[in-house]
């Protein structure tokens, strides 16, 4: 995987240095070029004398005023380690990784993959024409065609049980969201957007954490911090629960205005440090999933 820089925010904190020291450069050069000409061209010799003091003096503080106004600019550009964003600053950095092509890898570990599909479906579809993108995209998702307690049904007793037929719904829903990231391929393809490669893998497990990767510079993370216990509008009653269609309640984690902390491999020794094991933790967990075509069948859901 290439290390393709994903935001024109990332690339311009990490030149700001090099800026830094051109512009202090500039400075020093121009004092040193003023006092030479003063050496050789009378009319500049006669305005410099007796003025040297002074004349230095502004040059100083110009100088301080502007290299304070590189450093506050490098500051404020450089994101902070471990900052906190909102889904909606995620998306905004989905899309400027995707509109400065080359070669994008996005990857998201979730509940269903709803916060990552449906805003990347309509970035997707708004992109400029730029042949030379290729998107790479990896989505891995609980595999809910087995049992499982979280998402799952709360009975009179108040202890979860499994939830067959809202498991049902989650399968759909997850099919449903491949089925139109994929539905982009050609389309985009049609209006010389770029390459679209879609895969979905799913793993037994229960949604608590968000990962969101962008190339490998990047790194988001939050967690499923709300429960919902909602009426159960799948007859997804289990005897386990004991309860009624009425009385039990679905146990539904929620995590879509989730805070998330973000973490750029710019930010520093921490911080790349965090994207390493990150990246790992998703990878390893990539590898070891299952296709989600194999897990649910190409005929439909096949829900235990």
């Amino acid at each position: 995987m290439s290390e393709a820089r994903s935001s024109l925010s990332s690339r311009v904190a990490v030149g700001w240095p090099r800026a830094e020291s051109i512009v202090t450069k500039v400075l020093l050069l121009a004092i040193f070029v003023t006092g030479l000409v003063g050496q050789f061209v009378k009319p500049v010799g006669d305005a410099l004398e007796g003025k040297v003091y002074i004349g230095g003096a502004l040059l100083s503080l110009v100088g301080y005023v502007l290299y304070t106004e590189v450093q506050r600019l490098n500051s404020a550009l450089r994101p902070q380690a471990g900052k906190v964003v909102t889904p909606a600053g995620l998306e905004a950095e989905f899309e400027e990784a995707l509109r400065a092509g080359g070669e994008i890898h996005l990857a998201a570990m979730g509940f269903t993959g709803e916060t990552f599909v449906m805003p990347l479906k309509q970035i997707l579809e708004r992109l400029p024409a730029n042949r030379r993108r290729t998107v790479y995209l990896r989505i891995l998702v609980p595999d809910f065609t087995k049992p499982i307690e979280v998402p799952g049904l709360v009975g009179v007793d108040g202890k979860v049980a499994d939830a067959p037929g809202f498991r049902r719904s989650l399968v759909k829903q997850i099919e449903g969201y491949e089925a139109q990231l994929k539905s982009l391929i050609g389309r985009m393809e049609d209006k010389d957007r770029g390459t679209l490669n879609v895969q979905f893998r799913v793993m037994h497990m229960s949604p608590s954490l968000k990962l969101y990767l962008i190339n490998d510079d990047q790194v988001f993370e939050g967690i499923y911090d709300r429960i919902e216990l909602r009426r159960d509008e799948y007859h997804s009653l289990n005897p386990a629960a004991q309860g009624t269609a009425t009385t039990a309640r679905l146990l539904d984690p929620q995590g879509y205005d989730s805070l998330l902390t973000c973490w750029r491999r710019n930010d520093g020794d921490r911080a790349r440090e965090i994207i390493v094991r990150r990246r790992e933790l998703f990878d390893t967990f990539w590898k070891t999933a299952h296709e989600l075509s194999v897990s649910s069948g190409r005929n439909g859901p096949q829900v235990s």
